[in-house]
């Protein structure tokens, strides 16, 4: 199994940051600089300094990390390109199974019942109808052989197919100017996309890994796979998508992660 650090994202501009960007990031600049934080390198001492407060004091701290990870996604988001395609790779460079990830062990996994699985439809949307597998087994499927990169470091070459997301949200009469794509699962994780992501060519709904259904453990009967994003985005075992513009919050971001989380 290939194991490697990332290399530098395709997705980002070569040529920089354009100064209509740096024109949206000025507020977020000018906050992270009114707390006193970009005259120096941070560090746990020099905040400790800055914010009159011990490290150990969770307010100041969470706070002054708010701020970092809200300039990092947005500036994540307005530099993604939402046309550029991720590298594809080989048949014979594919890992089967594909490798386990999720915020508990594998042998923790609790199985979906596919005969009684049903897709919920919420949102901004104007086909609410449920989905049975039968039925998204049923529609055009995409195929894409990519690198999933997971945030702890490792990654490997994966084959999924199943229906492009793009063409679903078309299908149930979503809006696609709406903010974001949410996701609930039936382990109690939830996800969400910015609209350019969902809407990228290589975002799919995932029904097969290798040209077989996908396996209990790795989201059976549906799952997102993006090309764009780090492992942790890609939920499993989904059974409700939302169409919002009001961003739902995330099993991660809840936690401090950073949400938009591009390669």
């Amino acid at each position: 199994m290939s194991i490697r650090s990332p290399s530098r994202s395709i997705f980002r501009p070569k040529d920089g940051i354009a100064p209509d960007v740096r024109e949206r990031l000025q507020p977020i600049v000018e906050e992270i600089d009114r707390r006193g934080l970009l005259r120096g390198s941070f560090s746990l001492g020099a905040l400790s300094l800055l914010s009159g407060c011990s490290v150990t004091d969770k307010a100041p701290v969470q706070s002054f990390m708010s701020v970092i990870s809200a300039f990092n996604d947005k500036m994540q988001e307005l530099i993604f390109r939402p046309n550029h395609l991720a590298p594809t790779f080989r048949e014979d460079q594919v890992v089967k199974p594909p490798r386990f990830n999720a915020y508990y062990d594998i042998e923790d996994v609790k199985p979906v019942d596919g005969k009684t699985w049903k897709l919920e439809i919420a949102g901004l949307a104007d086909n609410k109808a449920s989905w049975s597998s039968e039925q998204i087994g049923a529609l055009p499927e995409q195929e894409v052989i990519i690198r999933h990169i997971c945030v702890e470091g490792w990654d490997y070459i994966g084959q999924w197919s199943g229906v492009n997301l793009g063409h679903f949200l078309e299908r149930i009469g979503a809006d696609r100017r709406a903010k974001y794509v949410a996701f609930k699962c039936a382990d109690d994780y939830t996800e969400c996309l910015d609209m350019a992501t969902a809407l990228h060519p290589q975002t799919i709904l995932a029904t097969r890994y290798a040209k077989e259904p996908i396996a209990d453990p790795f989201g059976f009967p549906l799952r997102l796979r993006t090309s764009t994003k780090l492992g942790f985005k890609n939920a499993k075992w989904i059974t409700a998508i939302e169409v919002t513009n009001t961003f739902p919050g995330t099993f991660y971001s809840k936690q401090g992660f950073n949400w938009f989380a591009g390669i």
